[in-house]
């Protein structure tokens, strides 16, 4: 029996160097708080990455490791979802961009 390998959903923000996203809040509150809903659905991981220089482009990517497909659908169906995408003003005003990684 083969194992279904695992889902990678990258959410990035991108935007100018004078725009609002609180580095701090989104580690220390927002993605505690994505694991401690989703993970209950398959969420495995998240993890946080910034670049070096401020500049006009990619502010943030959030790497989000899945069990399998199911805990992608699951998670974002979830009643908790709707709390978790409420929380992005606390951070942000920047729209989050999904995207999912495959291998090349």
């Amino acid at each position: 029996m083969s194992q279904q390998p695992g889902v990678t959903i990258y959410v990035t923000y991108e935007g100018g160097p004078g725009a609002r996203f609180d580095r701090a809040y989104y580690v220390h509150h927002h993605l505690p708080l994505v694991m401690r809903h989703w993970s209950q659905y398959g969420l495995e991981s998240v993890a946080a990455f910034f670049p070096a220089v401020a500049q006009a482009g990619t502010l943030a990517i959030c790497e989000c490791c899945f069990r399998d497909e199911a805990s992608v659908a699951a998670s974002f169906a979830s009643p908790e979802a709707a709390e978790v995408m409420a929380d992005l003003p606390h951070f942000t005003d920047l729209a989050a961009h999904r995207s999912r990684a495959m291998p090349i």
